[in-house]
């Protein structure tokens, strides 16, 4: 058995005058952690009392709302609300417009995160280095948004680390893994699976003493328990229908107000084995009974996506069941009770759901950022992370047999980090001027179904150039996502070293004009 501690000094690594804090930017809730004095992690309180913020903003004429009122809004006011903006992250806007403007998703998670800032410095001071967690799927633009609206709320982001990354560093630190004398000296495999409120991520984790080994990770970023919610809406509203020739669905009020209803009919159906949601629309009113039984039919195919997912990451890692201890459980949706039982018979073995659901990632994050300001004072790791990549990063060439573009990976999905790829290329013609490189992240073999997440050019090539003479491309990928390109010309003296730059980030320049607008602080150099 693994011995459960309820604290450790993990070395001390906390004693930094500096706060160590870690923040969990969830789709519909966020929370702050840090580490005590005792280098426990403890959730902060927001000013309205509570351990999780909404994730919501609500444009109310000249003010910006964030949290708990901004969610009650979304039953009257739901076309000024922004929820789920995460969902949204690495577009260029997001979709909903706002008093005839649109704002870029990262602007919208800044408010937030500036939320939750000034609600912690109210407890513990001014700070401004931070760990801010993603799901492990997030793919690289996603992650840089992220780090970029971090900046833009006045952070000095430390490191962006994995939702179940994060979730296993706190489970073990639970465990007194951290703390000398109750490390785990056998390898311990662990699988965490991640349902929070937009996001799904699944992750299989090797614990090695104080080493936390990402084996391989999958998911998905528009699946979480707003789905739930939204199969909840449409029964409601297809009776609705039925009864009244109605959908409620059509307007804002409305539905903002249903979705408010179903949200509570979701955790009613995890201790109840029916729900009653009431719905008023266009002067007519009914009282919809929704069972248990209709619930899960309605969310089957939600499910089965997960487990097919889970299924994936476990035989990614090369792994069956019997290699996993224990099956971790993270995020508020996995209180669902069939998330609980699908799990069960997948696994063989009861889930654990030991860790708080809505509190471990930040904890995990707070745990991480106590690491890195312990490191830059000199003091040895209490412990070390080694995570992989979720998506493979390849680059655009064409098939001369079908003339077709396909995607020549140099990095490997589930590939340990940081790591170097390299591969070779032809140039496509006699006496070619220039040679573009087109970056992609994606599994398929056909460049047209990957991601482009940026480019390069080597230009002036020697005159003559034979057709087919090799192009050496290089990656180096590191674990923040910096990815750094470099192209050589053999024989010749073209060469180009670049790190991409995201298609759809924001300039320098926007960033610091909405730093200064959102937390009223200047443009630091620290990037």
């Amino acid at each position: 058995m693994w011995n459960r501690v309820n604290a450790v000094t993990a070395n001390d690594m906390t004693k930094p005058a500096i706060p160590a804090v870690g923040i969990d930017l969830g789709t519909t809730f966020s929370v702050v952690a840090r580490l005590d004095e005792h280098g426990q992690p403890t959730t902060l309180i927001n000013a309205e009392g509570d351990r999780v913020t909404p994730s919501v903003v609500l444009f109310d004429a000249d003010d910006i709302v964030i949290g708990k009122e901004a969610l009650k809004a979304m039953a009257t006011e739901a076309e000024h609300v922004a929820e789920c903006s995460k969902r949204d992250i690495g577009h260029r806007v997001f979709h909903k417009v706002f008093q005839g403007r649109q704002y870029p998703p990262e602007v919208i998670e800044a408010w937030i995160l500036d939320k939750v800032r000034s609600d912690a410095v109210q407890q513990i001071g001014d700070f401004s280095k931070v760990v801010i967690t993603v799901p492990a799927y997030f793919d690289e633009v996603r992650r840089k948004a992220t780090q970029d609206a971090g900046y833009m709320a006045g952070f000095e982001v430390l490191d962006i680390i994995n939702e179940p990354t994060a979730a296993a560093v706190a489970f073990g630190f639970q465990q007194g893994f951290l703390d000398e004398a109750g490390g785990t000296r056998e390898p311990r495999r662990i699988l965490v699976y991640d349902l929070g409120g937009g996001t799904f991520d699944v992750t299989v984790m090797e614990i090695r003493g104080t080493e936390f080994i990402a084996l391989a990770t999958d998911g998905d970023v528009r699946l979480g328990g707003y789905d739930w919610d939204q199969r909840l809406v449409d029964l409601v509203a297809e009776n609705f229908i039925r009864e009244h020739y109605v959908d409620p669905r059509e307007d804002p009020g409305t539905a903002g107000k249903l979705w408010r209803e179903c949200e509570d009919a979701k955790r009613t159906l995890s201790a109840r084995s029916k729900a009653s949601v009431a719905c008023d629309c266009r002067g007519f009113a009914s009282r919809v009974e929704i069972s248990k039984k209709q619930f899960e039919e309605a969310t089957q195919d939600l499910l089965d996506r997960t487990r097919f997912t889970t299924e994936q990451t476990l035989k990614a890692a090369g792994l069956d069941w019997d290699n996993i201890e224990r099956v971790l459980l993270v995020g508020g949706s996995t209180r669902m009770p069939m998330i609980r039982d699908m799990l069960r018979e997948l696994s063989g073995k009861a889930p654990d759901a030991s860790v708080a659901a809505d509190e471990a990632v930040a904890h995990g994050a707070a745990l991480r950022a106590g690491l890195l300001l312990a490191e830059s004072l000199g003091e040895p790791p209490a412990f070390s992370i080694q995570n992989v990549n979720s998506h493979s990063l390849g680059v655009v060439g064409t098939d001369r047999l079908t003339n077709r573009r396909r995607n020549g990976i140099l990095i490997p999905r589930n590939t340990p980090l940081p790591v170097t790829g390299k591969r070779t290329f032809t140039t496509s013609k006699a006496a070619q001027k220039s040679i573009l490189v087109q970056i992609v992240e994606g599994e398929s073999p056909s460049a047209d179904d990957c991601t482009e997440i940026g480019k390069c050019t080597v230009r002036d090539l020697p005159p003559n150039l034979p057709m087919n003479s090799p192009v050496d491309v290089l990656f180096h990928y590191e674990p923040n996502g910096r990815l750094q390109v470099k192209v050589t010309v053999p024989k010749t003296d073209r060469t180009v070293e670049t790190e991409i730059v995201r298609e759809n980030s924001l300039s320098k320049e926007h960033m610091d004009g909405w730093r200064q607008y959102i937390c009223g602080k200047e443009p630091t150099d620290y990037r």
